[in-house]
Formats: structure tokens, sequence, C-alpha cells
């Protein structure tokens, strides 16, 4: 067989990634249409129609998938999108409308709590769909990352509204702050072992930012919950830095 004989083999494997790629990325922009649409339409319901939640929902998540697609076209290479992912695309959504309730400036506890919940009670169970149906990629798992970070993030804000006042922001920044650091030592970007305990503290942080939601918490306990949480979070990243550090010099 000479190399002539090769070429045509290859080329078409790479058509054919190439197609699988198209229609996963066609399942995926249908459904985050749909998901944009109704996300844009609760945020309206929620604030009286207000413009300016609304269009805050609707830009974040549009903006939101976008980036998404990008990244799926390369690095899910199945010609199904899977059940996962759309679930992670539900959660953005739910994401979204709490962004758009945050622009809003006084949403109901009640409304966000609601959403917050739905929103982690999906987590995790991308995970187990992608791995039930064989789907597993590495844009879903950072997919799912990402939709996590600025759910941590954006309920932070909210609940920087509550008991808790700014102080409560610090939840929310951990992940974006060791982001920066990888800026500054590029071998903080490495890769991570599984650890039950980064998916404990990270559920727990996102239980604490909703209970920092309700009105009635006293100042003090809002206030312990922040430094609690917070001292996990940096135990968690601590350990992990160390085990990256420890990578780096083996």
């Amino acid at each position: 067989m000479t190399t002539a004989d090769l070429a045509p083999a290859g080329a078409a494997r790479g058509s054919a990634q190439v197609g699988v790629g198209v229609r996963a990325l066609g399942m995926f922009l249908g459904g985050a249409t749909l998901i944009s649409l109704g996300s844009a339409t609760t945020t309206a319901a929620l604030t009286g129609f207000a413009a300016a939640p609304t269009l805050a929902t609707a830009v974040s998540a549009v903006a939101g998938f976008g980036l998404a697609a990008a990244f799926l076209k390369r690095h899910h290479p199945h010609a199904r999108l899977g059940a996962a992912n759309a679930v992670t695309s539900i959660r953005w959504g739910l994401v979204s409308i709490l962004g758009g309730l945050l622009v809003a400036g006084a949403p109901s506890a009640a409304a966000v709590i609601g959403l917050a919940v739905v929103a982690l009670s999906l987590d995790g169970v991308d995970g187990k769909l992608a791995r039930r149906q064989r789907l597993e990629s590495r844009f879903g798992a950072a997919y799912d990352m990402e939709v996590d970070s600025v759910f941590a993030l954006v309920l932070a804000a909210l609940a920087a509204l509550g008991p808790a006042g700014p102080v409560a922001l610090v939840l929310g920044l951990p992940r974006y702050l060791f982001g920066g650091a990888t800026l500054i030592a590029p071998w903080l970007s490495g890769p991570l072992a599984d650890r039950y305990s980064r998916k404990v503290i990270c559920v727990v942080q996102l239980i604490a930012l909703i209970a920092l939601q309700l009105p009635w918490l006293p100042v003090w306990a809002a206030l312990s919950i922040v430094i609690g949480v917070a001292a996990a979070l940096v135990w968690s990243f601590a350990v992990d830095i160390v085990a990256l550090r420890r990578a780096r010099t083996a």
C-alpha cells in the first residue's frame, strides 16, 4: 500500500469527523435557541417585563452558548450531542435567569432560591448521563465546570444583596482567581486527578450560597457561613496547588 492509497482514507476520516461535529453543533444550537428564548421569557415574567433584566438574561444566555459552541465543534467527537450536554444547557439557562434577576436589583428570594435549587439538583446528572450514554468528552467536562463557576459567581453577587453583604463575593471568586494565577504560573493549569473532597466542597459552596439568599438569616449566621465555606475552599485549592507543584517537580 502506498502513501497515495492512504491519503483518500485519511481524507474520508477527516470529512466524517467534520460531519460529526456539524451534526452535534446543529443540535446544540437548536437547543440553545429554545433555552435562550425560554430564559428571557421567564425573566420577563418574574420582573414584570422589565427591559434591562430581560435583555441581560438574553445576552448572557446567547454569549454563553456562543462560547460553548465554539469549543464544542473541536472537542465533542460524537455524532450525538447527548442528554448530558442538554442538561448542562438547561442549567446555563437557569443561571442566565439568575443573572437577569441580579440586574433587577431586588429579586424575590423565593424565585432565586427556587431557580438555584433546580440548577443545583441537575448538577451531577449531566456527568452520569454522559457516562451512561458513553458520550463523555472534553467539551462536556469543561462546559459543566464553567457553568458551575458562573453559577457560584452569580449566586455570590445575589448573596451580597442580603444579610452577608459584599463579603459574600469571596465565595464566587476562587475559580477566577485561580484562573488568573495560571497566567503568572502556567504550571497551575496542569491536569488534576479526580478528588472526592473537591466535589463535596463545590456542592457545599453552592448550598451555602443558596442559604445566603434567605433574607431573614441573621448577619452573624451569614458571616459564619461565608467564613467557614471560604476556609474550606482555600484548603481545597491549596491541596490542588500542592499536587500540581509536586507533579511539576517530579
